[in-house]
């Protein structure tokens, strides 16, 4: 039994831990401040972020809470981007996509006033149309419209965190869940021009040309929260 005296003690080093470990979210490390991450949010405001086409971010349909970057259930607001343009970059963040749920994050936009553009996909894959109509092509994972993710792929259920990657280096890029990759292409291939020929996105001027853009984060209607949104500028080579 633990004696009434040790009792605010044990209860302080709880609080503690628990607010030593909601620190380490929307934070850099020494090293990661040495290998040139930055944060695209804080845990704290929008800024660097505006609604596409727009100079100022949404009032309604995000909110910051906690610490996490939230697109309310009911949606609303419209798609957010960042206000710098990124070419050959290395992108890492965690996220939740709530209950029959769509959203994506998306980059290489041909027009950055407009949200077409390669798009790592979330989505809630059993619940929503997209993902039980579209199959693997657009289920969480994909290179929207244009890759499958690997059938067995490692995704966390709806509700709880996952973390992904995407690096655009170069002509290759690739995309990554809770540490495997899903996604590699090369920009320009004969392979990707195929890939889009078939795709929805046969018809967009410059479509899959090489481009510096914003990132997009993609209001479809349903709850996604998003945390620890890094990135680093890679050489092209």
């Amino acid at each position: 039994m633990i004696k009434s005296r040790f009792l605010p003690l044990v209860a302080s080093l709880s609080i503690l831990t628990v607010a030593a470990f909601a620190e380490d979210h929307n934070t850099l490390s020494a090293k990661e401040k040495a290998d040139g991450w930055k944060l695209l949010f804080d845990g704290k405001d929008t800024d660097g972020w505006v609604a596409i086409g727009k100079t100022a971010f949404p009032e309604k349909g995000w909110s910051v809470q906690d610490g996490v970057l939230v697109h309310a259930e009911a949606g609303g607001g419209g798609d957010v981007v960042t206000k710098d343009r990124f070419e050959n970059f290395e992108l890492t963040f965690d996220w939740i996509i709530g209950a029959g749920a769509n959203s994506g994050v998306k980059y290489n936009l041909p027009n950055p006033d407009k949200n077409v553009g390669f798009e790592y996909q979330l989505l809630d894959d059993e619940h929503h149309p997209d993902g039980i109509k579209g199959g693997r092509l657009h289920q969480t994972g994909s290179l929207y419209d244009l890759i499958e993710p690997p059938a067995d792929k490692k995704i966390n259920p709806v509700g709880e965190w996952n973390s992904s990657r995407i690096v655009v280096k170069g002509n290759h890029c690739e995309e990554w869940l809770n540490g495997v990759k899903t996604v590699e292409f090369e920009l320009g291939s004969d392979d990707m021009k195929a890939r889009i020929a078939k795709s929805k996105f046969a018809k967009v001027a410059h479509f899959g040309e090489k481009v510096s853009s914003p990132i997009l984060l993609q209001d479809h209607g349903g709850l996604v929260k998003f945390r620890d949104i890094k990135i680093r500028t890679l050489d092209a080579k």
